[in-house]
């Protein structure tokens, strides 16, 4: 039997940079909304995220009902028992579970682990075992919502460096409006869904940056190889003959890890959830951005003059002359 990626076309002729004006305008807007959702209300430590137990503080402790199923609507009513909002996480056995709570600051995490597990008791039974309990105070707390900060600065920070050591100013440049981009929507995603913002996020993110300009690099190389070859194409051209031609290697890199996540969000539980779906999320925008936003930019970072890939000899050299015309290879 044949191969299946002989599906795949093996030559395409798509028109990208003439969309992708309109595109970037509804990128932009997308942009905006994102960080809106993500900053207001303006209450530390995450904004408009939904900050989670890392970064806000508080305490975990996990539960175990075997061999019966954690009756889940029972632990709803949590909510009622003075300890902020609880949230229970569940897992893929059924039988266990994870409580999250808040611990007041007029009580010890001691009394307010006592009052939680009297709660549990009472409303799954006395069948109900209690495993491993965490307390994230709120000065560790802090201290990991900075680390995780930094931990981003430090991915991107680095990431700049090797695309300015790899492209230069102006390729770099456009890698690194597009990169922004993937960046601000995965944040909006979890505004708007309110998901969980955690370390694990934190490294979703960071995941998502080293994927999203490694899909860059490949376009934009074939780009700049381009641009050599083809000295007198003019450069909308080759922006989409460069991205018809690694157009097939994004399609298989992208849905070969889409449905790796795809799995991973369906049998990982509620612990691997966000992490699979921003993931998910981070592909998929940073194909589209590779495709619709970094190279394009080329065009009106001025990359069409060539300055950067002829030399003076060059530049005489490949000077049209009189009526002469492109020819397309």
């Amino acid at each position: 039997m044949w191969p299946l990626i002989k599906l795949l076309p093996e030559k395409t002729n798509f028109k990208y940079v003439a969309v992708a004006p309109f595109l970037c305008v509804i990128s932009l807007l997308a942009c905006l909304a994102s960080i809106y959702l993500t900053v207001v209300p303006f209450t530390p430590p995450c904004g408009g995220l939904n900050c989670g137990v890392d970064f806000k503080g508080g305490s975990m402790i996990e539960i175990s009902t075997a061999p019966q199923s954690v009756d889940q609507n029972a632990l709803r009513s949590l909510n009622d028992i003075g300890l902020g909002e609880v949230q229970v996480q569940g897992f893929t056995d059924p039988t266990a579970a994870m409580v999250k709570y808040e611990t007041p600051e007029n009580m010890s995490s001691d009394e307010a682990q006592a009052i939680m597990r009297a709660a549990i008791t009472e409303r799954l039974g006395e069948g109900v075992h209690f495993g491993r309990a965490d307390v994230v105070g709120a000065k560790v707390s802090g201290e990991l919502f900075l680390l995780g900060a930094a931990a981003l600065g430090a991915g991107i920070t680095l990431m700049l460096l090797y695309i300015w050591f790899r492209f230069g100013f102006t390729f770099g440049a456009a890698a690194v409006t597009a990169l922004a981009h993937d960046v601000i929507l995965t944040f909006g995603l979890f505004a708007v869904f309110q998901m969980e913002f955690t370390l694990v996020a934190v490294g979703s993110i960071l995941t998502i940056i080293g994927y999203s300009i490694n899909d860059k690099i490949v376009v934009l190389d074939r780009v700049r190889e381009n641009l050599r070859k083809y000295k007198r194409m003019p450069m909308k051209e080759l922006i989409d003959l460069s991205v018809n031609e690694t157009l097939s290697r994004t399609i298989i890199t992208g849905v070969t890890g889409l449905m790796a996540l795809g799995v991973m969000a369906y049998y990982g539980g509620e612990a691997l959830f966000a992490f699979a779906v921003s993931m998910f999320f981070g592909i998929v925008v940073g194909t589209y951005s590779s495709i619709y936003i970094a190279a394009p930019m080329l065009t009106v970072l001025g990359v069409g003059r060539r300055d950067n890939f002829q030399t003076s000899e060059d530049k005489k050299k490949n000077k049209p002359k009189g009526d002469e015309v492109y020819s397309h290879p």
